[in-house]
């Protein structure tokens, strides 16, 4: 009997091992289904939307918005809390959001001619019409359209509320981590979330006023995806002089014609108010020259300005006369002034000062007492002050940039890229940018309008997508700050 006994307790054991095997395998598998069941979970969050915008900006509104009424599913995707807060600061807080005088010799870049079919399929009529019909009734001031209400915050609540409307779903402060080119459209990966869509837009914007958002962080990516980029440099923006004068004049208001000279061509000119400042000038003409004066130091050109602060007096020759007559007829009349006294009334006495000093003449020399070689150097001060250009006050103060991605590179009926099918772009991210007047804005609508339009209709067209297209995708580690970048095929 003992040997029965111990069988079947041999049995009992072995019988218990395999239930509790039995109950172990099944709550592995219970994990393992959990675990799939979440992957799962976690695939079907995948956003996936027709048209993709990446920058939340005034280009990236227009194409989300043009792209949704052609009956697109699009998402907006904005780094920073909130949408349009560049547009915000434009005009100051005003918005010029367009000019009445348009054409190819207000916009610049490698070929400013690229702007001209995208003008012809939304231009400034299309932009009056399209603000009008989203509320925005226009005030037009010798040529410059601003919002009636005189506010750029009511251009952004139109926008916003007409992409509301349409469908645009926006998110915000999403951190770009991944960009790739797949078969079918492009996967994209935020810090939050994951996304999948037949066209992308990119209008993040370069480098100018990097506190709105603008801080270039897509640039590596774009390139990546094997665009070149035009040399990125500040544009309507101040610039700084050499010269030791500029702490005795700051402050000085003046209407002039301002001439940039690179390597000692003139290159630039415009006229304008002229704001003088303790680091150099600044102001509107100073502002319209500045792209071609920042593009010549970033290639180690040399780059001067000459200031004419009497442009009613064309030329030196009648400067000197004009100067002859204050200073030696006045004397011959028994008039007893110095030098500055017979400059005042002429231009702001801080100004005075440093054109006398330039020509080699003391401020209280007697006014018959000055040479005519004398006048004759003062007269070109005043018509040709010199100030060598070292630099600007950078992408933190420039309203816009010049360069970007090259035209070359995109189809200008369009605004897809030649490189990748399905990718556009829209915006300053383009080597394209305008005098200032609201011409970059006008830039960012009819650019946003075309790229978000051919967008939405490539998605209608699915066949044109090239079966087997290679996989291009850029990954930024954990660490990275978009500039160490990764790329696999």
């Amino acid at each position: 009997m003992k040997p029965k006994a111990e069988s079947l307790r041999a049995l009992r054991i072995v019988t218990r091992i395999r239930l509790n095997l039995v109950a172990k395998y099944a709550r592995i598998q219970k994990i393992i289904e959990m675990k799939n069941d979440t992957v799962q979970k976690q695939r079907g969050n995948m956003i996936r939307t027709d048209v993709a915008v990446i920058g939340g900006g005034a280009a990236g509104l227009m194409a989300a918005i043009t792209a949704a009424r052609q009956g697109a599913k699009t998402a907006v995707i904005e780094h920073m809390d909130r949408v349009g807060k560049k547009l915000l600061a434009t005009g100051n807080g005003k918005c010029n959001y367009t000019n009445a005088k348009q054409g190819v010799s207000y916009y610049r870049g490698e070929d400013p001619a690229f702007v001209l079919p995208v003008f012809r399929r939304f231009g400034l009529a299309e932009t009056l019409r399209f603000f009008e019909e989203i509320g925005v009734y226009p005030k037009c001031r010798n040529g410059y359209y601003y919002p009636a209400s005189e506010q750029a915050a009511s251009v952004l609540d139109v926008l916003r509320m007409e992409a509301d409307a349409c469908g645009v779903h926006i998110f915000t402060a999403q951190e770009t981590r991944v960009v790739a080119k797949q078969k079918n459209g492009f996967y994209l990966e935020t810090a939050q979330e994951r996304f999948f869509a037949r066209s992308l837009v990119m209008a993040p914007g370069l480098f100018a006023s990097p506190k709105t958002g603008s801080d270039g962080s897509m640039m590596p990516y774009i390139e990546a995806l094997g665009h070149s980029v035009i040399d990125i440099v500040p544009a309507l923006v101040q610039l700084q002089g050499k010269q030791s004068f500029f702490k005795a004049v700051a402050g000085i208001r003046a209407e002039i014609v301002v001439s940039l000279y690179v390597d000692g061509r003139l290159t630039a000119a415009d006229q304008g108010e002229l704001q003088l400042t303790d680091y150099g000038i600044s102001g509107i003409p100073v502002f319209q020259i500045s792209r071609f004066a920042t593009k010549a130091l970033k290639r180690g050109q040399k780059v001067h300005a000459l200031l004419h602060f009497l442009p009613q007096i064309e030329t030196a020759e009648e400067m000197e006369a004009l100067l002859t007559q204050r200073f030696l007829d006045g004397a011959a009349k028994g008039r007893k002034k110095d030098a500055e006294q017979a400059m005042t009334g002429l231009l702001p006495k801080k100004l005075i000062g440093v054109l006398l000093r330039e020509a080699g003449i003391s401020l209280h020399a007697g006014a018959g007492e000055v040479t005519r070689r004398q006048l004759r150097q003062l007269a070109a001060e005043v018509c040709g002050l010199r100030v060598d250009i070292v630099g600007s006050k950078g992408f933190d103060a420039a309203q816009v940039c010049a360069g970007g991605v090259s035209t070359a590179e995109i189809d200008a009926n369009s605004l897809e890229s030649k490189i990748v099918p399905g990718l556009y772009f829209a915006g300053e991210v383009v080597d394209i940018d305008g005098c200032c007047g609201g011409y970059n804005l006008q830039w960012a609508w009819s650019s946003g309008y075309v790229a978000g339009l051919h967008a939405a209709q490539s998605d209608k067209c699915k066949n044109r997508m090239r079966e087997g297209a290679r996989i291009k995708q850029v990954h930024v580690p954990e660490n990275s700050k978009g500039v160490s970048l990764k790329s696999s095929e």
